[in-house]
């Protein structure tokens, strides 16, 4: 599930990754991943575009290596939908009930697709 590209508020500073992969284990979506280089391990960003600005990657660098502005994407978005509060969503309107699917089945299971 992709959203609205080019608009994620994350920022990811390779050079105080200490490889220990806290955030590609904790991102509901999928954003990092694990690369080992120079017999180095380190997370890289495999997919920016799924991110939902939810804050759990920032939250669990242990070297405040990430940084995000949750609480201005599609998670805060689509939570509040999903928990009846207007306001905007990170999705298309065609593809709002897609999205909430998605949160809600992610947030019951703590896994991401």
């Amino acid at each position: 599930m992709k959203y609205i590209g080019k608009v994620v508020t994350l920022e990811y500073r390779a050079e105080k990754c200490i490889g220990c992969g806290m955030c590609a284990t904790v991102c509901p979506r999928g954003v990092f991943e694990m690369e080992v280089l120079g017999g180095k391990s380190r997370a890289f960003i495999a997919d920016n575009d799924s991110c939902i600005e939810c804050g759990a990657c920032r939250m669990n660098c242990p070297v405040n290596a990430i940084e995000v502005r949750s609480g201005v994407g599609c998670a805060t978005g689509l939570i509040n939908r999903l928990l009846g509060v207007k306001g905007e969503c990170c999705c298309s309107e065609e593809r709002v009930s897609d999205c909430e699917a998605d949160i809600a089945q992610d947030m019951v299971t703590g896994q991401a697709e």
